[in-house]
């Protein structure tokens, strides 16, 4: 109980070694104990107008520094350790017109290889067709399909002025299909 009865803030001092040796017991660290002290020091003064005169003021703070611990506690739950970065790297995304502008120079730059690669390039990658089947349909050899949608895809890459390895970034899987040489198709 208060002692006078008057200001509590004035008898805040006093509680601080029993809410130390609490927040020890709760947080097993003397760092963190004493940062859960000094924001239950925080939350009381700023709130001490919610403080019942004639209650126990040490049964008040002990409260707050309880609830103060559980609450951080929960809160940590749910966050997770990312002090490399990777999983805030992982949560960001390109704007959708990125991909509407890459799209763009894909067209421009696909109008201006040869009709052979173009129209491998659209059996092959587009239209899913195997090197055999587009073979048959163009009446050329597999090879021959195989050598001109290479060189499509090859020439795409230095008109789009992607490195070796890069690869672009579109929403369209038809278009990312003409450019790829790993699709289940092409392989």
């Amino acid at each position: 109980m208060t002692a006078n009865h008057g200001d509590p803030r004035e008898e805040l001092v006093q509680h601080l070694p029993a809410l130390r040796a609490f927040a020890l017991s709760l947080a097993r660290d003397g760092s963190a104990a004493d940062d859960l002290v000094q924001d239950t020091i925080v939350k009381a003064w700023t709130h001490i107008d919610k403080f019942q005169a004639g209650t126990n003021l040490r049964a008040w703070l002990f409260t707050i520094l309880r609830n103060t611990f559980y609450s951080a506690r929960r809160k940590t739950r749910r966050e997770v350790n990312d002090t490399d970065g990777i999983y805030a790297a992982q949560q960001t995304s390109r704007p959708d017109h990125d991909g509407r502008l890459a799209l763009n120079d894909f067209r421009v730059a696909f109008q201006q290889l040869p009709d052979e690669q173009r129209e491998a390039l659209i059996l092959v990658g587009a239209s899913g067709f195997s090197y055999e089947e587009a073979a048959s349909m163009t009446g050329v050899a597999v090879g021959t399909v195989k050598s001109r949608a290479n060189r499509g895809r090859r020439r795409l890459a230095e008109l789009l002025h992607l490195e070796e390895g890069e690869e672009l970034d579109m929403t369209d899987s038809t278009t990312l299909a003409v450019m790829t040489q790993n699709h289940p198709v092409l392989r």
